[in-house]
């Protein structure tokens, strides 16, 4: 497999009620956060984020509302991950995206990259995750 290319998604999933939708990470048990993943070379952060949501969750996308907030962030790679990057490769650029569902809905987790999920409110939500990328992603969801 080769590196990582540093140009991810990161999805906010989250009901009209401001109900967020957070996932476990298997490789870092206590760590939660919003659907993540780095794009596939040729492919959009449009097509990285649909293909994400459908790999994490089972949801199809393209039955909800799907949004680029037009909002990037850039961070530092941690540095237990950078072996998945280039030589030299230390930052990453991240789209955001939001999706809203109607409810909170039951959803299908890859085993391998989640153990659990929960739908928090929009504050706790933000609280809870270990990103500082996703908590300012969610915390931009209206009042």
């Amino acid at each position: 497999m080769g590196y990582k290319i540093p140009v991810s998604v990161l999805v906010v999933i989250h009901t009209p009620d401001l109900q967020v939708l957070l996932l476990e990470r298997a490789d870092h048990p206590g760590y939660w956060q919003s659907v993540t993943g780095s794009c596939d070379p040729g492919e959009t952060p449009l097509q990285t984020a649909i293909r994400e949501v459908g790999e994490e969750t089972g949801l199809d996308a393209a039955q909800y509302a799907l949004t680029d907030w037009r909002r990037t962030f850039e961070f530092e790679i941690f540095a237990e991950w950078r072996h998945r990057y280039g030589p030299g490769v230390t930052r990453n650029t991240e789209h955001v995206f939001g999706l809203q569902v109607p409810a909170p809905l039951p959803v299908t987790l890859e085993p391998r990259e989640h153990l659990a999920f929960k739908w928090l409110p929009r504050d706790a939500a933000a609280e809870a995750v270990f990103s500082w990328t996703n908590a300012a992603a969610i915390r931009e969801l209206p009042r």
